[in-house]
């Protein structure tokens, strides 16, 4: 946990071992997305097939081709774009993903699938013309001192986006930081704030209370989730991140509980 900027308290092998972050990988993706939108590299409103590869477009359908046409990149970093299996499947993640039925792309209703981080991942390759990873470790990770990341790539041959990087405690806090700074860190301006304002505000509600550009809404602030309860809470009105990366295979919120309760003290003790 920090306050202020400040380690407060901390359990464990926070910093020696990387673990499995699953889906926390989108909010990283989101970041890098912010810097090349920084850059004038790509547009949240234009179409995703303007980033894509044409040896893939050109394989398309018409009607594929159509329904593409109007998902744009804010479409996708909001997950709505209803119609898309969980994840990309095959050995062409990228031909499987536009094959995929969307049968009302005007229909704007949150859906989550790592399919629209996937072509996130692709479409910042395309824009910046440099491999994704090698992106986010020059822009993102060198900068914030997170060394021996790992992450995973599609059968194509892309940084997959929506999984598969792990991380240390300690080094998903360092991207808590950064958004807590409003894209500031170590004095260095990493990403603009008001990107950050953007995608962790919320930009289509669903269950959880509100989703904006791979965050979720938590309470005041916003979180960064994984699958199995990998989590990094942002609280700017405390001034106050709180990381764990445990590996709770059910549907429980015991553990966010206790959180709430013995941290936050949300909760009569």
């Amino acid at each position: 946990m920090y306050c202020g900027g400040e380690l407060t308290y901390s359990f464990g092998d926070t910093c020696n071992t990387k673990y499995p972050i699953y889906s926390a990988t989108k909010s990283i993706l989101s970041v890098a997305v912010g810097i090349a939108w920084d850059q004038g590299r790509l547009e949240l409103q234009r179409s995703i097939l303007d980033y894509l590869p044409e040896r893939f477009t050109a394989q398309m359908t018409q009607s594929q081709r159509d329904a593409y046409r109007i998902i744009t990149l804010h479409r996708l970093l909001t997950m709505s774009v209803e119609g898309y299996p969980f994840r990309p499947e095959g050995d062409s993640y990228l031909r499987f993903s536009l094959a995929c039925p969307i049968p009302e792309p005007e229909s704007i209703r949150f859906h989550y699938s790592n399919i629209p981080a996937y072509l996130m991942g692709v479409a910042l390759t395309e824009a910046v013309q440099e491999d994704a990873w090698a992106f986010i470790n020059r822009n993102i990770l060198e900068p914030l001192h997170i060394l021996g990341a790992e992450y995973a790539r599609c059968p194509d041959g892309y940084f997959y986006g929506a999984s598969g990087m792990k991380l240390s405690v300690n080094d998903l806090s360092q991207i808590g930081l950064l958004l807590l700074g409003g894209g500031m860190f170590g004095g260095n301006r990493i990403v603009s704030e008001d990107y950050v304002k953007r995608a962790t505000s919320v930009r289509q509600m669903n269950r959880g209370g509100g989703y904006g550009y791979f965050f979720w809404k938590y309470k005041d602030g916003f979180s960064i989730n994984g699958k199995w309860k990998q989590k990094c809470y942002v609280l700017p009105k405390q001034n106050r991140i709180i990381t764990f990366l445990s590996d709770f295979t059910d549907d429980s919120d015991d553990l966010i509980a206790s959180m709430e309760k013995n941290i936050l003290g949300l909760y009569d003790r």
